[in-house]
C-alpha cells in the first residue's frame, strides 16, 4: 500500500482495502486506488493503516509565513509534529524547533484540528524564545504570558488568546482554569522538567491530558544524565511503551551493583529509545541548510537583591546626570556597576566586593548545559563572579576549569589540552580577556555569555574559540540577559557597533 499522488487537497492511494471503510468519504477508483480528501485526521488515519510515505497536509496546504523562511528540516518537524497527538522532538538545541513547532500548531489551529495552545517552558524563555518567535512566523496569532500573581495568571487565561506561555510551575497554581481554558494542544520545552513521574509537576500536567489533548515534548537532550529519566517522559507522550511502574522499568534499564548504585545494562540505549516514540531527531551537523553559527537569547530574572541595588544606583546616575555634564569616562565607569550588579557582584569604591544571589542566572545556565551535546564555554566579565560560578559548578558535579588573568601559562595549556583532547573539563569558565585571541576550543559547540563585554573585538574573537578550522559542529552562541543595561550592550554587539563610540548615547538612554 502506497501514496500514489497528492494534490492540494487529495490523495490518490493504491490497494488498500480498509480504507473505505475507515474513511467514509473516500472514492474507490479503478485500479485498486482510492481518492481521499488530504487532511490532518485522513493522513493521521492513513499512517495508522501503515501506508508508506503519507504526508502531512501542511506540506502542501500551508503557507509558511513570519519572518523567515523554513529550513527543510524544521518543514520534516512540522509536518511529523502535525500527524502525532503525542509525540517527542528531539532535535538539538539551535536547530529552530520552536519554529516547527509554531508553524505545526499554527496549521493545526487553521485546519480546525485545535482551538488553543498552551506553551509551558522556563522563565528565560517565555519572552525570548516563544513569544518573540510567535510574533516572527505567526504574527497573526494572538499571544500572552501568564505569570506573576495567581488573580493575573486567571485573567490571562481567561482572556483567549491562542497561545498561552506558562511556567512549569505556573501550571500548578492555575490547573483549574488550564482545565476549563479550551487548550487542546500542550507543548512542553525542555522536557526533561517532567523526567520524574512522582513529582507534582509530573502528575499536574498528566491530570491535565484528556484523550483529545495533543501533548508535544521537546528536548535536544532526552535521558541524558541515566535511562531511568525516560520513564516519566514516556508515561506522559505513550505510555504503553513502558511498565506500569517505575522499579520495573529500572530493572530493565539499570543492573544493580550495590543497595545505592545502579549502572546502565548494555540494551539500555535501545530501551530507551523504543519508550520514547513516537519521535523525530536533527542534529545541528545533520541541518546543512543551517549558518554555521546561531545566536539565541535566555532572559534571567535579577533577584529581589540585585534589582534594589540595581535601582538605587540608576537613581544616582540620574541626580548626577542632572548637575554635571555627561563624560564618555563616568558614563562607562558607571554602566560597568549596572552590568556588575546584573552579573551578580559589584566592586564598591573602596575595592569590596558586594556578592548577590546569582541562583536566577545560575538555573539559566544549567539548562542551557544540560540542553548542549558538546561542551560548553563561559564567558564572564568579572573576576569575583568567575569563582563564585567556578564554585557552584564543581559542587554541582560539572567538571570544570577556569581560565583568568592570574593562571600561569603552563596552566593554561594543561587544561586547554585536556578539554580538547579529554572528557575532563566538560565545562570552561572563562574571564573574555584572558583567552579571546588564538586559543582554539572546537571541543565545544556552545558559548555562553553570563553577561555582556563592552569590547566588540572581544565579544567576536570570543565567540570564534569554538567557530574556527577544526569545528566538525554547528555552534550556538547564548546571550544571559537580566538587566536592561545588558540588553541595550547585547543589541549594539550583535549589530557589531562599537560599544565605545555609542558609550554617551546608551548612557543617556538608560536614564530616560
Amino acid at each position: 500500500m502506497q501514496i500514489v499522488e497528492n494534490k492540494a487537497l487529495l490523495l490518490r492511494v493504491r490497494t488498500p482495502e480498509a480504507i473505505t471503510t475507515a474513511i467514509p468519504k473516500s472514492k474507490a477508483l479503478p485500479n485498486n486506488e482510492v481518492l481521499v480528501k488530504w487532511g490532518v485526521d485522513e493522513s493521521r488515519v492513513l499512517k495508522n493503516l501503515n501506508i508508506r510515505g503519507v504526508p502531512s497536509p501542511i506540506l502542501g496546504q500551508y503557507e509558511w509565513g513570519g519572518q523567515y523562511k523554513p529550513f527543510k528540516h524544521q518543514k520534516l518537524t512540522s509536518a511529523f509534529l502535525t500527524l502525532n497527538q503525542r509525540a517527542f522532538c528531539f532535535n538539538e538545541q539551535g536547530t529552530g524547533k520552536t519554529a516547527s513547532a509554531i508553524w505545526a500548531s499554527d496549521f493545526l489551529l487553521k485546519q480546525g484540528v485545535i482551538n488553543r495552545v498552551l506553551i509551558i517552558c522556563p522563565l528565560s524563555i517565555m519572552d525570548s524564545a516563544w513569544r518573540a518567535d510567535l510574533f516572527k512566523f505567526a504574527m497573526h496569532r494572538t499571544v500572552d504570558i501568564a505569570y506573576g500573581p495567581k488573580r493575573k495568571r486567571q485573567e490571562i487565561i481567561a482572556n483567549g488568546a491562542d497561545y498561552v506561555i506558562i511556567n512549569y510551575d505556573g501550571v500548578e497554581i492555575i490547573k483549574d482554569e488550564i482545565e476549563e481554558g479550551g487548550f487542546d494542544l500542550i507543548i512542553a520545552d525542555e522536557a526533561t522538567h517532567y523526567k520524574n513521574a512522582q513529582s507534582k509537576r509530573w502528575k499536574t500536567l498528566n491530570s491535565l491530558m484528556a484523550p483529545s489533548t495533543w501533548l508535544w515534548m521537546m528536548t535536544g537532550t532526552p535521558a541524558a544524565q541515566s535511562p531511568v529519566d525516560a520513564y516519566g517522559l514516556a508515561k506522559l507522550v505513550n505510555p504503553r511503551n513502558v511498565p506500569r511502574f517505575f522499579s520495573a522499568f529500572r530493572e530493565v534499564v539499570m543492573h544493580k551493583v550495590t543497595q545505592f548504585k545502579w549502572v546502565p545494562k548494555d540494551s539500555a540505549k535501545d530501551t530507551v529509545f523504543n519508550a520514547l516514540q513516537p519521535a523525530i531527531r536533527f542534529t545541528k551537523d545533520q541541518c546543512l541548510d543551517l549558518p554555521p553559527m546561531t545566536y539565541t537569547k535566555r532572559e534571567v530574572q535579577l533577584t529581589r537583591q540585585q534589582q534594589t541595588y540595581y535601582d538605587v544606583l540608576k537613581r544616582k546616575m540620574v541626580t548626577v546626570a542632572a548637575g554635571e555634564e555627561i563624560t564618555a569616562a563616568n558614563a562607562a565607569v558607571n554602566m560597568n556597576k549596572l552590568l556588575q550588579i546584573s552579573c551578580g557582584a559589584v566592586y564598591s569604591d573602596s575595592g569590596e566586593t558586594v556578592e548577590f544571589d546569582i541562583k536566577n542566572r545560575y538555573k539559566v545556565l544549567r539548562e542551557v548545559i544540560n540542553e548542549t551535546t558538546q561542551k560548553v564555554l563561559v564567558f564572564v566579565p568579572f573576576k569575583h563572579v568567575i569563582e563564585i560560578l567556578s564554585e557552584k559548578l564543581i559542587a554541582d558535579n560539572i567538571p570544570t576549569e577556569v581560565i583568568k588573568g592570574d593562571v600561569s601559562a603552563s596552566r593554561r595549556t594543561d587544561i586547554f589540552k585536556r578539554f580538547q583532547e579529554t572528557d575532563n573539563p566538560q565545562v570552561l569558565v572563562i574571564q573574555p580577556q584572558a583567552a579571546a585571541h588564538g586559543v582554539t576550543l572546537t571541543a565545544a559547540n556552545t558559548v555562553v555569555w553570563w553577561g555582556p563585554v563592552p569590547s566588540l573585538e572581544t565579544y567576536a574573537q570570543a565567540n570564534a574559540r569554538v567557530h574556527r578550522s577544526g569545528q566538525t559542529h554547528k555552534c550556538t552562541v547564548v546571550q544571559l540577559e537580566g538587566s536592561n543595561v545588558e540588553k541595550r550592550v547585547y543589541t549594539l554587539l550583535d549589530s557589531k557597533i562599537n560599544i565605545h563610540t555609542k558609550i554617551i548615547d546608551l548612557y543617556k538612554e538608560l536614564l530616560e
